[in-house]
Parts: structure tokens; sequence; C-alpha cells
């Protein structure tokens, strides 16, 4: 057993910049998954949001047919049973509506009794797949990796997709994944249109030692000549483009070159699809397509901000304007101060980093630099400081 808690021990040691940048790591990677939201306001006023962090209470609803913002679930939810869903589109939060009984929500009271647009499914309740297991699956050896549908937003594991081999999976040589979006089997057959745009919009596996193509333009042609009614002579979409472009000219020529409506859906067996990246920059905007879109419930397909790169990128964006504001809050307060009390912080400052510089040198030097830092430690240095601190005055 000593020897066990020692390898842990051991096992635990990081230096200060490594230690550092691991907070740094987590703290980006929250701030992903939750879109730069600080979690001090609730998002009911904000409506039906594009794309959120979403939480099912458990306690409050253990039926698990309502979400919570960020905030709610920190504040109004705190210590419950809570389920994290990632992030869902289009959904407003629910906390403290009619299916939370007498439950109240602590930040907006005022709310209508349900949010009939909010759509749920068996994520609420903490099941997943077409197995419907939950995750983490505490019946599992090892934790697989799921891949979330962009049309149903369920999550799969790998060998629940349908595939013959999950080698059919588009990953490149070193195992990365190399497709922007999935779409179910169950989705699927809606799409069945995609089939009519040139097969480049769809991601394939890379396989050993065979020939890559060079040309990755969705555009490009398809056994020698572009679709029906697609010219490969085309325009790329702005890429920088915000939510749905304004229609013009080439938007209101359908690249389908056929009725979107009369294109039959569900009537084949359609697989898996993995999708290229930037592969909705290429859909369709025409009126008719636009139409079908909205009718299936997908319009947001074509809009730009409803990919989940959009929302990371929105993000850090929001990372970088914090930080920012930090450093701002910092150099303002130093302004504020007069020449003694600027010297004075300064100093402490500089005293602060000379009394950890020589504490990491002492380990580097000691007979066991691999000791884990204590609490001891850690008054020891305070204690030097405060020691100094009074020989000055």
């Amino acid at each position: 057993m000593a020897d066990a808690f020692e390898d842990e021990m051991e096992e635990r040691v990081v230096t200060i910049d490594e230690y550092i940048e691991e907070v740094e790591a987590e703290e980006l990677e929250a701030d992903l998954v939750l879109g730069g939201d600080e979690g001090k306001e609730c998002t009911y006023a904000n409506g039906y949001m594009k794309r959120q962090a979403i939480f099912s209470c458990l306690t409050c609803v253990p039926q698990g047919n309502a979400g919570v913002c960020t905030a709610c679930s920190l504040t109004c939810h705190d210590g419950h049973e809570m389920v994290e869903l990632w992030t869902k589109r289009k959904f407003r939060c629910d906390c403290g509506n009619s299916k939370f009984g007498d439950f109240t929500c602590k930040l907006t009271s005022d709310k209508d009794s349900e949010n009939i647009n909010n759509k749920y499914n068996h994520n609420f309740k903490g099941s997943y797949c077409t197995c419907g297991r939950p995750y983490p699956d505490p019946e599992a050896e090892e934790q697989v990796e799921m891949i979330q549908c962009c049309i149903c937003e369920d999550w799969f594991h790998e060998d629940h997709l349908g595939l013959n081999s999950v080698n059919e999976i588009p990953r490149d040589e070193e195992g990365e994944p190399i497709y922007e979006d999935f779409i179910c089997q169950k989705c699927a057959p809606t799409f069945t249109f995609l089939k009519h745009y040139p097969s480049s919009i769809m991601s394939r596996p890379v396989l050993a030692n065979a020939p890559q193509a060079t040309d990755t333009n969705p555009n490009a042609t398809v056994n020698g000549s572009a679709p029906e009614g697609y010219s490969s002579t085309d325009p790329k979409p702005d890429s920088n483009s915000k939510g749905k472009e304004p229609m013009n000219d080439e938007d209101a020529k359908c690249k389908l070159g056929k009725d979107i409506n009369v294109i039959p859906t569900g009537s084949e067996i359609t697989g898996t699809m993995f999708l290229s990246k930037k592969w909705r920059e290429y859909l369709c905007r025409c009126d008719t397509c636009s139409t079908y879109y909205a009718k299936n419930g997908v319009e947001y397909l074509i809009d730009k901000e409803d990919t989940i790169a959009e929302y990371e990128k929105m993000a850090k964006e929001k990372r970088m304007e914090k930080l920012q504001q930090q450093e701002g809050a910092e150099m303002n307060f130093l302004n504020k101060l007069d020449h003694v009390q600027k010297i004075e912080v300064l100093s402490a400052i500089s005293d602060m980093k000379d009394e950890l510089r020589n504490f990491l040198a002492s380990k580097q030097d000691s007979s066991d630099p691999s000791r884990p830092i204590t609490s001891d430690d850690v008054r020891g240095i305070f204690d030097n400081l405060r020691k100094k601190k009074q020989r000055l005055l």
C-alpha cells in the first residue's frame, strides 16, 4: 500500500509552468463548451438561442423533459443530479416553469409555463445512442468516444453507427477525424438530396497506400463531368459570411438543377453520412430549396452561426475579450495609485516571484526533487515574505 501511495504521489508531480498550462487548457475547454457564458444570468430573456450549453436536472424533473441554462444549473440546481448535455440549438431555459412544479427560478421568476418550441430526446434522461446507455457508462471497462449527429444532436458509439466497420469512419492516417459533421441513420433519409451534390461533399476514410485527391473543392466534377444542373464554375460562397446571406443572382439559381421536393426521401436505405469540411457553404440557397429546409425544420443548415466551429469561435473571442478586460482592470488599478504605492505593489510582486524562484531552485537542488509541494511549503513561502517585509519596516 505504501509503495502504491508513493507511486501515485510521484505521478502528481508537475512543474509550476505545467500546472498553469493545464489550468489554462481546462479553462479554455470549459469556455468552448459553455460558449463563453460565465453563468451569471439566466438566458431565458434571450429566447430560443441559436446554440447554448444546456443541462437537465433529474432531481427536479426525473422524466427528463426539461433543460436549464448554465447560470441556472449553478445557482438554482447546485447539488442536484445534473446531466450535462453539451450544446443544444434553438433552446430556451425551462428552469422554474410548469415542469418544475412549485420550484421557482432564482434568477428569472417570470417565465411562460412551457417553452413549446424546445425539443427533447433521451439525452435529457442521461441516455445516449441507439443502445440507450449513460455516459460515462458505469458498466463499461473503458469509456468509448461518442459522435454527435448534427441533426437530432443525439450521441452515438462508433460501433453503433450502422457501419460494417469503424474503419469506415473518415479519419486521416493518424486516426484523427477528417469530417466536419455526421448525420445518423435515423435522420439520413430526409437528406437524400445530398446524394445529388458532388460526391466530394461526403467525407471518406483515408486508405493506406491509396492515391489522395489534391482537389478538395466541393464544386469539383464527378467522373469527369459536373452533376446535372451544378456548374463546376459556380463561385464559392464567402467563408467569412455570418448567418444566411442576402439572396443574389447565384443564390436564385438552383444548384441541384431539379426540384428538391420531388427527390425521393425515405424510399431507399440511406446509411450514415459523414460530411466534409465546410459542406454547408455549398448547399443551394434558392427559394425552393430554402423553403424545403424550413418545411423540414433544418433551415439552420444554411446559417453559419449554427455550426459548432462558429460557436467555439465565439467562445474564444469572448475569452480573449475577458482576458483583455482583466489586464485593463489591473492597469487601471495601478494607474489610480500614487508613485509610492505603485513602487510598493510592484516590489511585492517582484518579491513574490523571487521567493517562488528560490523555492523551486531549492527543490531542484534537494535530495528528493520529486517530493510534492505541501501546504507547509506554501506557508513557508509566505512566512519568508512576511519576515522580509518586517525587516524592511
